[in-house]
Parts: C-alpha cells; sequence; structure tokens
C-alpha cells in the first residue's frame, strides 16, 4: 500500500488523550499503520500519496455494532411501517425467505457504501437466516470487494413456528446444519490477528427463535476459537420480556447470563428493557451493548438506558439496526440520534459532543473486542479515518466555532475521505471500490422481484 500523509488538517478529533484535538494537523500512515501525527509544522514527512486536509474535520472511522445488510431490500415495505416488532417480522419473514446468494451479496455492497460514504469503517452484520442456497459467504465476498472491515456474524434461527417461535418454519434451520456451518465459516475465513479485515461472530437470532441448546453449543463452539465472539438480541420489547418469562421463566437478560451468554466476548443489541440490576451485570461481566436508537424509534420499543449504561462503565457502541426498521444505514445520523434521544428524557447535558464521539468509534471497537486497534488516531493503530468537509452549507457558521460539533448538531455533511487500513476507499466524496450505479440498479431489481412476490394486506393497501 506504500506510504499516506495527509496534511494541514483544519481540525483533527483523534479521540486519544495524548493528541486530544488538533488543529493544522498532519497523519502520516505507512502500509495500514498510523506512524505519526502531530501539527504540520512538526511533522517534515514526503509519502507515495499526499492528500491535502486543510478543509477537513477528521476523526477515527465510525463503528457499526449491528446491522442487517439483507434488509437494504424491504425499506418502507407497506404492511411493515407502523408496526411493533412482533407484527413487522411476521410481515417480513416470507418476503426474506425468497432471498438468495445474489440477493444476500448486492444488499450487503449497498449496506455497506450507505454506511462507508456516512463514515463508518468497521462495521458487524446479522445475517441469521439462509433461504434458497445463500451464504455467510456472498455477504463475505461484498465486503471484501468493497473494501470494509468487517466482522461477519453468522446467524440462526432453529425454532420455527410449529415448535413455539416467531419465524415460519421454512426459514429456520436444523442445529446440526446450523452448527455444522458456524465452524465451516470460522475456519475457512476467521482473522484473529489485530488488524484483521474480517472476523466470524456466532449469533443465534434472539430468545424468541433458538433453544436453549443452540445458545449453549453455540457458545462452546465460540469459545473454543481465539477471538471469536456472540451476538444476539437481547431486551428490545416488552413483548420480548412478556415471551422469556412464560417460556422460560427469566427476563431476557437474566435468560442470556443462565446460558453463559455473558462477558468480555459477548455483546447483546438494543437492550432497551434492562433493569439496574441487569446494568450492573452487565458492567461486571463486561457484557457489550449495540445502542440502535432510530431502529427502537422506529418500531417504538422504547428509550434505552444508555447514559445508566454509560456511568456504571458499561461498553456501548451505536448501531443502525437493519434497513427496514431504520431505514437507514447512516451512520453519522445515528450518532446523532442516540446524543439527541438520552437528552429528550434526561436532558441537554445527557450525551455530551465528545461522549457521542466515543460511542461511534472507540465505544464500538471495544464492544466488538477491537479497541487495541481501532476507534482512535493514535501511532501505532490501524489507519482507519474520514475526512468531512468544512466548507458545506449545512455547517455553515458552526465549523468555524467547533467543527466536531457540527457534525452531529448541524445538518449531516457527506463523508470526502475514508480510508480504511491504509487503503482509499473514498475520495472527493466518490467510492472507489465499486461501480455504485451499477450495484444500485441491480440491487433495486431484486428488491422488486422478491416484494412483488408478497401483495400487500387490503388493510395496508396506499390509496
Amino acid at each position: 500500500m506504500g506510504s499516506l500523509l495527509v496534511k494541514n488538517i483544519n481540525y483533527l478529533a483523534t479521540n486519544d488523550e495524548q493528541f486530544g484535538d488538533l488543529k493544522d494537523a498532519s497523519i502520516y500512515v505507512e502500509d495500514n499503520i498510523i506512524k505519526q501525527i502531530g501539527k504540520t509544522k512538526d511533522l517534515n514527512i514526503t509519502a507515495d500519496m499526499v492528500i491535502d486536509g486543510r478543509n477537513y474535520l477528521v476523526t477515527p472511522g465510525f463503528v457499526n455494532t449491528h446491522h442487517h445488510f439483507y434488509q437494504t431490500m424491504t425499506r418502507a415495505v407497506p404492511g411493515a411501517q407502523d408496526e411493533k416488532l412482533f407484527d413487522w417480522l411476521v410481515r417480513l419473514y416470507p418476503i426474506w425467505g425468497e432471498m438468495d446468494s445474489e440477493a444476500v451479496y448486492n444488499s450487503t455492497l449497498v449496506a455497506m457504501a450507505e454506511m462507508i460514504l456516512s463514515g463508518c469503517t468497521t462495521s458487524s452484520d446479522h445475517l441469521y437466516l439462509f433461504p434458497n442456497g445463500s451464504l455467510l459467504d456472498d455477504q463475505i465476498a461484498a465486503a471484501q470487494e468493497i473494501g470494509m472491515r468487517f466482522h461477519a456474524v453468522r446467524g440462526s434461527m432453529s425454532l420455527g413456528r410449529s415448535q413455539g417461535g416467531l419465524p415460519p418454519d421454512h426459514v429456520v434451520q436444523t442445529e446440526d446444519v446450523i452448527l455444522k456451518d458456524c465452524q465451516r465459516v470460522i475456519e475457512k475465513f476467521h482473522d484473529s490477528s489485530p488488524f484483521s479485515m474480517l472476523r466470524i461472530v456466532l449469533a443465534p437470532c434472539s430468545p424468541f427463535s433458538v433453544t436453549r441448546d443452540l445458545l449453549v453449543e453455540s457458545a462452546r463452539l465460540a469459545r473454543t476459537y481465539d477471538n471469536v465472539f456472540l451476538h444476539t438480541h437481547v431486551a428490545e420489547t416488552e413483548d420480548e420480556e412478556t415471551f422469556c418469562m412464560q417460556k422460560v421463566g427469566l427476563r431476557p437478560a437474566r435468560y442470556m447470563e443462565d446460558v453463559g451468554w455473558s462477558g468480555n466476548d459477548v455483546w447483546w443489541a438494543h437492550c432497551v428493557w434492562v433493569s439496574p440490576d441487569e446494568i450492573k451485570m452487565m458492567a461486571e461481566s463486561g457484557t457489550g451493548v449495540a445502542h440502535c436508537p432510530s431502529s427502537n424509534m422506529r418500531l417504538g420499543s422504547g428509550i434505552a438506558p444508555i447514559r445508566e449504561m454509560l456511568d456504571a462503565k458499561v461498553k456501548v457502541g451505536i448501531a443502525v439496526d437493519g434497513s427496514a426498521s431504520n431505514d437507514s444505514s447512516h451512520v453519522i445520523t445515528e450518532a446523532r440520534m442516540a446524543m439527541l434521544l438520552q437528552r429528550v428524557k434526561k436532558g441537554a447535558d445527557a450525551l455530551t459532543i465528545r461522549e457521542t464521539l466515543k460511542l461511534a468509534t472507540s465505544g464500538g471497537a471495544s464492544v466488538l473486542g477491537r479497541g487495541d486497534v481501532i476507534g482512535q488516531l493514535s501511532v501505532g493503530k490501524a489507519a482507519d479515518f474520514i475526512g468531512v468537509p468544512l466548507d458545506q452549507l449545512g455547517v455553515a457558521g458552526g465549523a468555524i466555532h467547533d467543527p466536531l460539533a457540527a457534525l452531529f448538531l448541524c445538518t449531516i455533511p457527506k463523508v470526502d475521505l475514508s480510508v480504511i487500513n491504509g487503503r482509499i476507499i473514498v475520495k472527493d466524496g466518490e467510492l472507489q471500490t465499486i461501480d455504485l450505479p451499477k450495484v444500485l440498479e441491480k440491487h433495486n431489481q431484486i428488491a422488486a422481484k422478491i416484494v412483488g412476490r408478497h401483495p400487500v394486506p387490503e388493510r395496508f393497501k396506499l390509496v
């Protein structure tokens, strides 16, 4: 990859206490590692490629801790626009059952493109159904093509409707099939090295779609390997709490603890309906949280107690969640929503600008077990960073006072530069690795086809 110098940076927010925020700064990268950071006047360096950052706010790349990429195919689908989680799932499960490898691959490219262009450099994705021959391999191929740092989450559903679960039987798999494929993708793809661009995660979908045995066996399997983490949905809605109490006699968080699903190698999505005692347990065990503010608002699930979690030292990162429950994959917007939503209930200082940056960067890195390499801009860490131009209409006025605050308080600006693992993925606001218009055309063709096979129920038809 050679060397890269981004010089004359207007405002550099490193999220590192050693460097803090710097004006007129430079970053020097060799291959995929940051070698020097400092004031431009102090760094007399040449490089294979030089970028003038005099108009940029530069921050660490954002980290997205929970998503369902395939759901870009079912954004804004009639019949799922105004529903709570369980009814929303009932409408969409049959449509998702139409997916194949081509759909999974294209939806991954679209979701990753939207995230990269909005500041994300590392993302996880929770793919938990594999109809019509689709595989986790399809997502991994797309991630490698576009150039994103990726935690590929091999999800699963084993508890169909005939067995008391929520999903229809034709989109679940047997536990033997699930565990065999989990082992296959770990051994084929997982890279536990510090600067890894690809790690595998195991993730039975939720308490209402898998059995206790699958949770236990998935954890056992993951923990026989190095840095294979565990992930699932926990305490997203009141309905889930009722379901768990009826089925296992425990609240969702306590059920996860009971089956060995807490610890430094585990993170849960949502955690809206958790008690103070459960927050304490999460902090003490090292269990992380993927906070999905837009999805929680969209589905009316509630407001997660993020301020309380942060005060208790729980690891928390932001997440855009699935593109059919958000319906956006815009990561800067998600950080802004996280900040504003905490302020709704707890006041204007409930989540500060600098805390919001940490939530979107080092917080997510910690949740994914990558805090040693990403989430901060400092010497020796991965060259994952973004540049946002400060001469746009939406930040006029604000950017001259505090560029970082303008990022989260003003109209969301575009990302002009994205460097991932030392490689320039976005330059001058354009993706360098894929033909985006061509990808979008194919994506929309597939989306129209699979949704068209499941007509809108009469009560949802548009007038």
